[in-house]
């Protein structure tokens, strides 16, 4: 016992003391180092890899044939070609998209709503249902479920094949190899990147994406940045939008383009949106240095064009189609009672829309539209029906319909609808601009809370783009009213 205790004499105990001068001497060592001791350890690594395998492989003495995976990855993720690829082959997709789905939207329309609608209006006289009751399922919830299934099918049916497309077959990872350099200099980790893809689909799947983050700082910055990635919720509203009145602006052989391009710009905008909230947390809240990460590039391969077709429509389209009828059908009925039962000779959504008019034309916006966010929380798919039929509501013009019954019309119509409204141009750049920076929807809120379980960063992702939103849209409507 006596030789076992002078072999392993007593351990000296551990005190505040000892500990102070272990991180001192720790946070010494480490500024010694330089401010890139993540990305030098990860390329030490990958240099030794490669002198294990030179001194381990033999090459036989043939001249290197034409490898084309190496080839398109020399263009795409070119510091010269890279970019202006990557915006070309995004306006491409939304310029087929925009082109492609006019038709079978209006199509959709003159089916659901100019036919069925006054045959399931009929009906309802026939089966002796009482007024309020015929407006509350047929007015209210059927109309804005058909609205929804007519705008929205037809984009999102062509839209996420051609972006699953270029997903199967390789090109994403690409993007946020290229973005990569951009989020490191925003002090975040470079995997946001691919969060940021994923938040492209569904914002509540690119919060959940972060996981792939190990660093908690960087984490947190992805989420709460996410919400900067549109979500297929708010596309077909810049599609609609910029179709309407960008589109308008030039010649109709080039209406696409412009749309797409402009659709392009604003979510172009929220990734430059999303590397300066990213840069501004992380040097003020979430302080630290960024992490480094190696990215294997996956090689290139044919598309499975026809899986990929019936992946992307049931998946996808399918999926958020539901989605926005199950948040469709209650609001649509909200609408159709905040419209028609009246306090004094008027609605009570013309009291709401009355009392935000002053706040919506200060941002450049009405309260038409602040009040179908507020009705869209649940979903940002419902925000254009529940604009559409608040429009009715306050214009009055309607095509045999009743107060706050959805328009029935075709794009025209819908126009003319947006002009009896007092819209200009600046209430549709400012629309597409609040689309983009606005707070979450409550799915993706809820997901926030779940992976943060912090009700003050869940508010924090929550309150930043909404303030945002409001600063943004005040500066572009003063200084266009200024330029005006």
């Amino acid at each position: 016992m006596l030789r076992h205790e002078a072999q392993h004499p007593a351990q000296p105990a551990f005190s505040p003391e000892l500990a102070r001068d272990i991180l001192d001497t720790a946070n010494r060592l480490r500024w010694q180092l330089g401010g890139n001791v993540h990305e030098t350890l990860v390329e030490a690594l990958f240099t030794e890899a490669a002198h294990i395998a030179d001194r381990a492989v033999s090459y036989p003495d043939k001249p290197p044939r034409f490898d084309l995976d190496r080839t398109i990855d020399r263009l795409v993720t070119s510091r010269v070609w890279g970019f202006p690829l990557m915006v070309l082959l995004f306006t491409v997709v939304f310029w087929i998209t925009i082109s492609g789905a006019n038709v079978p939207s209006e199509f959709l329309a003159s089916i659901l709503v100019d036919t069925l609608h006054p045959w399931l209006k009929g009906l309802a006289v026939a089966a002796g249902l009482p007024w309020w009751l015929s407006g509350l399922l047929i007015d209210g919830a059927y109309l804005a479920t058909a609205w929804v299934v007519s705008v929205m099918l037809p984009p999102m049916a062509i839209f996420f094949p051609l972006f699953t497309l270029l997903e199967d077959f390789g090109y994403l990872p690409r993007v946020a190899f290229n973005l990569d350099n951009l989020f490191k200099r925003a002090g975040a980790h470079g995997k946001q990147a691919l969060s940021m893809m994923m938040g492209f689909g569904c914002n509540a799947a690119g919060v959940v994406s972060t996981r792939i983050i190990d660093s908690p700082r960087e984490r947190l910055i992805a989420i709460i940045t996410n919400n900067f990635a549109l979500c297929n919720g708010r596309w077909p509203t810049q599609i609609l939008i910029a179709t309407l009145f960008i589109g308008s602006l030039v010649p109709a052989h080039f209406a696409g383009l412009i749309s797409a391009l402009a659709v392009v710009g604003i979510a172009m905008l929220g990734v430059i949106l999303s590397l300066v909230v990213s840069w501004a947390l992380s040097r003020t809240w979430l302080k630290g240095q960024p992490s480094t990460f190696s990215l294997e590039l996956p090689p290139y391969r044919p598309p499975r064009v026809w899986q990929t077709i019936y992946t992307s429509l049931i998946d996808r389209t399918i999926y958020v189609l539901w989605r926005a009828i199950v948040f469709a059908l209650p609001a649509g009925m909200v609408i159709w009672l905040i419209a028609n039962v009246q306090i004094g000779g008027a609605s009570i959504a013309e009291y709401l829309i009355t009392w935000m008019n002053p706040v919506g034309w200060l941002i450049g916006l009405n309260g038409v539209i602040l009040l179908a966010y507020i009705v869209a929380i649940p979903a940002n798919e419902i925000v254009i029906p529940t604009v559409l039929m608040l429009t009715v509501l306050v214009t009055g013009v309607q095509a045999g319909a009743g107060a706050g019954v959805m328009f029935e019309g075709d794009i025209s119509e819908t126009m003319a609808l947006f002009r009896a409204g007092g819209w200009t141009l600046l209430t549709a750049v400012n629309l597409m601009l609040f689309s983009l920076i606005h707070n979450p929807c409550s799915t993706t809120i809820y997901t926030i809370y779940k992976e943060t379980g912090s009700a003050k960063w869940t508010a924090v992702a929550a309150l930043l783009p909404l303030g945002m939103g409001f600063m943004v849209t005040f500066l572009v409507a003063q200084v266009w009213r200024l330029l005006g």
